[in-house]
């Protein structure tokens, strides 16, 4: 699986969602301009001793990102689009974009695309998740549909045996 984070702002965001990425086996594309360097020790810490395992490339802009990846699906999460997360069936390569915190994907990329976007249902009072919690359920949704292929599947307890 692919995510991808256009022009994200928010330092402890990406480190968390690339986290996320390293323990599922998850490639981060990062679109600029980011609001953060990657240096940032926010972004460390939210991502752990894990970041260094990171697959993480970056881009200028959407259209750097978009003449690098030729023929992909790329599914739009959006608190504005009309399918929900869990109509879709993902493939094993299939990109899902994420936009920057205060103001999402813009509506002009959308218009694009709109049998792409997809959303997760929510409280119609309220904005929008936080967008490593977005990330994590629409990935593992994502995952799911693909049996969480090469994912450790059974836990094991440290100092008992099941």
């Amino acid at each position: 699986m692919n995510i991808v984070l256009l022009e994200p702002e928010i330092p402890s965001n990406t480190g968390n969602i690339g986290r996320t990425c390293v323990i599922t086996n998850t490639k981060l594309h990062l679109i600029k301009p980011l609001g953060f360097s990657t240096d940032d020790k926010s972004l460390k810490r939210a991502g752990l001793d894990y970041w260094k395992d990171l697959d993480v490339t970056y881009y200028d802009n959407f259209e750097d990102f978009i003449s690098k990846n030729k023929n992909i699906k790329l599914y739009m999460a959006t608190t504005k689009a009309k399918n929900m997360y869990t109509e879709v069936n993902y493939g094993q390569d299939d990109f899902i974009m994420f936009g920057k915190e205060t103001a999402g994907i813009p509506e002009e990329i959308l218009l694009e695309h709109p049998e792409e976007c997809i959303r997760i249902p929510m409280d119609e009072r309220y904005r929008s998740l936080n967008l490593s919690n977005s990330v994590s359920i629409i990935l593992f949704e994502a995952l799911r549909q693909n049996n969480f292929m090469g994912l450790l599947t059974e836990g094991q307890l440290h100092r008992h045996k099941w």
